[in-house]
């Protein structure tokens, strides 16, 4: 994102331009960010500051001539040139409303905002980017956007349905996890850019209490004159917890009035004049009253445009905020420490494993195998858990992580599995990591399978966690779901270490082993998403999902084991809930869950299946693409005749733009074949060129001028004609005063 943050600070070096009426001063980039200052270690942490923190929309500026008030020309000196890559001025924002809606464990968010195009003159235009980051593991719902006669929205449709990718009229998608974008083309200066965003989220837990946060801090640069606008902000809650049971109340960041409560559902609401939009962001949490494990059994009859004329079931287990005990454990990390793992993303895995290391406690035991094109391990056998072993086992990791060679998965699989059968009177568990995608995945799940069924209620949890876009995800979290274990994964770099950590937290937290359900003795049906049911984890609730046939009894009994091996029983009472869009909420979870199915068993009814969840809830999925539709506008006589005197033929059919970045697919075998160290959206291949590319970003001149001055480096021979090109492109650089890529490219750095 260093070219995201680098094109804001060239806008708002840009928005000095423009004359504000009272003498507002234009902003300012953030310290460090100067272009040649050195910036040292501040650097990128001045650059993190220009990355959007709430939803922000920017002019898209090529042309810096276009950059003026709209309505108040600043009559400021003409600049020559065009900017390549463009600048990207913040818009100051009129208008914005924010709306959550808690159930279960996920919530609904839904942004409307309102920006104004006030940095471009209104007889120019330009396109206008949307951005809005989106909150833990979230997931774009929807997106509408509203400038004067045209509008956009999105639209989920069949992977056959083949569209005009024609990203010179709107591109969009995701710039990076959780960072949803759209760009809107040809706004005149002046108009307003009305954007409704809608994702979920899902909520955090710990220790009883329920959270989200949403990215609401705007920067100062947003805010309009308070003279002109009038700003007023708006924040709705709603929380569903699903049960009878009593929710309390425990933070909040904003000041919020509880407008209602009516069953288990509570309302509250924000609206005030302010003097600067948020500068912080929106947090609430809660917890649902519960002093030892509870849960209930929710259900909701089928509608007609469900994919499944079966009726829908959730039973939600929530862990209670009583002291219950763990179960002692008996792990094994198996690393992949392949070439593609080197530089950071190992590092963080390291730094990861030694924390986990010391969390354990007396009375577990641990190994590690690190796997590549061979087999490493810390120890042959088990080893128990105390200060000198966690010592040898941090000095071993140091000299043992090393990046090469390849990825074998079943080996150390296999190896971990042997190791863990001489445990006893311990839970097993194996903690798989991976940044790669191998042939054998769906041997590895059938032979796991096999082998977990044959060691019954004594077969080891298998978690997996993966690293970056190379890995196949599904194959991930098939494996979990076959091992009762855990899936997680990080996309970017710099989320590796917190992600392991809270993964590992949860699957190693186990309370309830081997549970059961006894509602299958009463219905006709009864399938449930997922291979197995889950072990129940102090660190987060438990959700089960899946169809069923026949009728609930109004109590059902889920059994399972306590850490003393002693039997428990839950009583979860039946709920016909009407209040919850149970579709809604357990969508993103069923694609992913039928997914992975799916690409096990190579079963088309199953993708069939995931293709109508998708469209039914608006959901991107493997075998469907989100597309941004522009609408038909109605224009009078009038405009048809401006069009035509500005070239415009005007559209007789609504443009699909397919949306980037939504999917994750099914790993990349040749990638990992080829150890390529780019599965991560943060982590850049080697730049070529690398004068001429940092030339090329003040002046697009010199783009055209490139293929020449190749010439001229290959043959080592300077004309007269090429002698005045390098003249003219050095004073298209020296005019932006870019001195220093002005020397480095028509000298090639020397002191000639």
């Amino acid at each position: 994102m260093e070219g995201f943050a680098r094109a804001v600070e060239d806008g708002l070096k840009l928005s000095k331009r423009l004359v504000l009426p009272g003498g507002i001063p234009p902003p300012r980039p953030p310290t460090g960010m100067e272009r040649g200052g050195g910036g040292g270690d501040s650097a990128p942490e001045a650059a993190a500051l220009l990355l959007p923190s709430a939803p922000m929309a920017y002019a898209v500026v090529s042309d810096p001539g276009a950059v003026d008030t709209p309505d108040v020309p600043s009559y400021q000196p003409y600049v020559y040139g065009r900017l390549d890559p463009p600048a990207l001025i913040p818009l100051q924002m009129k208008e914005v409303d924010l709306a959550i809606d808690c159930a279960l464990d996920e919530a609904a968010v839904t942004v409307r905002a309102r920006w104004w195009l006030h940095c471009i003159t209104r007889s120019r235009s330009c396109d206008v980017r949307v951005v809005v980051p989106m909150g833990d593991q979230g997931s774009i719902l929807g997106a509408e956007v509203t400038v004067g006669r045209r509008s956009y929205n999105t639209q989920v449709i069949e992977v056959e349905d083949h569209t005009t990718e024609n990203a010179a009229k709107a591109s969009g998608g995701l710039l990076k996890p959780q960072l949803f974008f759209l760009t809107i083309s040809q706004i005149e200066g002046g108009a307003d850019i009305s954007a409704t965003i809608r994702w979920s989220q899902m909520l955090n837990y710990d220790n009883g209490r329920f959270s989200v946060d949403i990215p609401f801090r705007f920067p100062y640069y947003v805010n309009p004159l308070p003279k002109v606008f009038m700003k007023r902000e708006k924040i709705q809650l709603t929380v569903n917890s699903g049960f009878s049971k009593e929710v309390l109340l425990q933070g909040t960041s904003h000041p919020l009035k509880e407008k209602g409560r009516q069953g288990e559902k509570l309302s509250f609401r924000h609206e005030a004049t302010v003097e600067n939009w948020s500068s912080k962001d929106f947090t609430f949490s809660y917890s649902v009253y519960s002093g030892d494990l509870s849960g209930g059994v929710l259900v909701q009859p089928s509608t007609l445009r469900d994919y499944d004329d079966r009726d829908r079931f959730c039973i939600f287990l929530l862990p209670g905020s009583g002291n219950r005990k763990v179960f002692r454990k008996a792990v094994v990390f198996v690393i992949d420490t392949s070439g593609s793992m080197q530089g950071n993303p190992l590092e963080n895995v390291k730094n990861a494993m030694s924390t986990a290391l010391s969390e354990l406690t007396e009375g577990d035991y641990f190994n590690i195998i690190t796997f590549n094109d061979e087999l490493h391990s810390f120890s042959s056998c088990l080893e128990q858990v105390n200060e000198k072993s966690i010592a040898s086992a941090a000095d071993w990791m140091n000299l043992n992580f090393v990046a090469e060679g390849g990825t074998d998965i079943m080996h150390p699989l296999n190896e971990a599995m042997a190791l863990l059968s001489s445990a006893h009177d311990v839970l097993p568990q194996i903690f798989l990591m991976t940044d790669g995608s191998v042939d054998d995945e769906h041997n590895i799940c059938q032979t796991v399978k096999t082998e977990l069924i044959s060691r019954g209620s004594k077969s080891p949890r298998i978690s997996t966690f993966g690293l970056g876009m190379y890995c196949n995800h599904y194959f991930l979290r098939m494996l979990a779901s076959i091992g009762k274990g855990h899936y997680d994964a990080a996309l970017e770099t710099g989320s590796i270490e917190n992600r392991i950590l809270r993964w590992f937290r949860k699957a190693s937290s186990t309370i309830v082993a081997n549970i059961s359900i006894d509602a299958t003795a009463h219905l006709d049906e009864f399938e449930i998403d997922s291979e197995y049911i889950p072990d129940i984890s102090a660190k987060s609730p438990l959700c089960i999902t899946g169809k069923y046939q026949g009728k609930f009894p109004e109590m059902v009994t889920a059994k399972g084991f306590l850490a003393d091996m002693r039997e428990i029983s839950i009583e979860l009472k039946v709920q016909h809930i009407k209040d919850i869009p149970l579709d809604k909420v357990l969508a993103a979870q069923q694609i992913g869950l039928l997914t992975a199915r799916a690409w096990l068993s190579s079963d088309k009814q199953i993708e069939r299946k995931v293709v109508k969840l998708s469209l039914q809830n608006g959901i991107p999925s493997e075998y469907t693409s989100m597309v941004l539709l522009q609408t038909l506008e109605k224009v009078d006589a009038a405009q048809k005749v401006k069009q035509k005197l500005k070239g415009n033929k005007g559209s007789e059919e609504p443009q699909r733009i397919r949306l980037h970045g939504l999917k994750l697919g099914f790993g990349d075998r040749a990638a990992t074949r080829e150890n390529l160290t780019t599965g991560f959206g943060d982590v850049k291949p080697p730049e070529t060129f690398e004068i001429l590319n940092k030339a090329a970003g003040c002046c697009s001149r010199l783009a055209d001028c490139i293929c020449c001055m190749c010439c001229i480096k290959a043959c080592g021979k300077m004309n007269d004609q090429c002698a005045i090109l390098m003249t003219q492109i050095c004073a298209a650089l020296a005019c932006l005063g870019c001195y220093e890529c002005c020397a480095e490219v028509c000298c090639g750095g020397s002191d000639s």
